[in-house]
């Protein structure tokens, strides 16, 4: 029996794939994985389904995959209901409200956001007691309030240099983001000692790491 893994591929399936070799993972067929979406690790004990984050909980919730890696913003704004059974803490990020200089987050007119994450911005501003117009926006988040579809973002940064670099200014630091491991509810009871098993390893992992200080921390925020 493998363990079928949704693993979210690009960023954060590079910066997983240590943590999974440090647990005894052979990752080299996912390292030459070339055009494949699905690829069998260790003899077949492990099955890597490389999918799109927003994805990665859709596969759970089916039933197609044991054990989803995905980020936490794609979780909250999901109000992913499966287990979370591990911050993997690579990956690290975090949500910020960020816009133009003369942008002014106290004012009473009704803003205008933009945003990938729409939930996520309405319980920020719910928070602050405002109501505000959102758009949702799939691509640049950075180009709504530089050219007047928006009046600020909330989006996604690491080092904060995209938003420097188009010359936009952070207002307010929202929740911070990690890879997080998911279990599917009824893969926890079918195969409870694998899933736990594979957990404990790389719990292990990630505390060597932080130990030897090779994980990613977002001190560049």
């Amino acid at each position: 029996m493998s363990l079928k893994i949704a693993l979210t591929k690009g960023r954060v399936e590079k910066k997983v794939i240590p943590l999974l070799e440090h647990a005894g993972i052979n990752c080299v067929p996912l390292k030459n994985k070339k055009r494949k979406l699905i690829i069998q690790c260790n003899n077949g004990e492990f099955e890597f389904i490389l999918a799109k984050g927003p994805d990665v909980t859709t596969y759970l919730n089916a039933g197609v995959a044991d054990i989803g890696i995905v980020g936490s913003d794609i979780l909250e704004e999901q109000q992913n209901e499966q287990y979370e059974l591990l911050d993997l803490e690579t990956g690290k990020c975090q949500f910020v409200l960020a816009s133009t200089a003369d942008f002014d987050v106290d004012s009473p007119e009704r803003k205008i956001i933009g945003t990938k994450y729409p939930l996520i911005t309405k319980r920020y501003f719910e928070s602050l007691g405002q109501d505000v117009e959102i758009i949702k926006i799939e691509g640049s988040v950075e180009l709504a309030p530089l050219i007047g579809l928006a009046d600020a973002i909330v989006d996604i940064t690491e080092t904060g240099t995209t938003l420097k670099e188009n010359n936009l200014k952070i207002f307010d630091y929202l929740n911070k983001i990690s890879t997080h491991l998911v279990v599917n509810r009824m893969s926890l009871k079918q195969h409870s000692r694998e899933i736990f098993n594979l957990t404990d390893q790389l719990e292990k992992a990630v505390l060597e790491e932080k130990s030897k200080g090779e994980l990613s921390t977002d001190e560049n925020l």
